[in-house]
């Protein structure tokens, strides 16, 4: 069997703590108190999915390479699914009205619709609705 984790922590680079916090609790995502501190807030993205939104110095200290400058570069696109096309655009508002800079166009196409956005601190997001037939399920899509 192929290697499958249990839980996600995407790690993430801010440099104002509470500024992210209130940024991403406007766009409506909640956070997990007991890891959250002055260092490192856990940001609740889907069942055993979390962005863990990191002080800069305390980032640089996970890694002996340099930060990337997310105003000039890109290191990652961080996609999540919404559970229909009027929540892409629901979340997508919510950054957009809480500071969030548009990344790309709607995506709309047969099997996806998706638009995204680069949070406060550049990162760039993608938000997704892909509709499944009444064959699919989970257990098809990751094999």
């Amino acid at each position: 069997m192929a290697i499958q984790s249990n839980h996600i922590f995407i790690n993430l680079p801010v440099k104002d703590l509470n500024r992210s916090m209130q940024f991403f609790g406007d766009i409506g995502f909640e956070f997990n108190e007991q890891m959250t501190d002055k260092n490192a807030a856990c940001m609740i993205v889907g069942r055993n999915i979390y962005v863990m939104l990191l002080v800069e110095d305390y980032f640089k200290s996970f890694t002996g390479k340099a930060l990337s400058d997310s105003a000039a570069s890109t290191e990652v696109i961080v996609s999540i699914t919404a559970d229909s096309r009027a929540g892409v655009d629901e979340i997508v508002n919510n950054a957009l009205a809480a500071g969030a800079s548009a990344s790309n166009d709607k995506m709309d196409n047969e099997f996806m619709y998706g638009w995204s956005f680069e949070d406060i601190d550049g990162h760039l997001w993608e938000v997704m609705y892909m509709p499944e037939s009444d064959e699919d399920s989970d257990d098809d899509f990751y094999g």
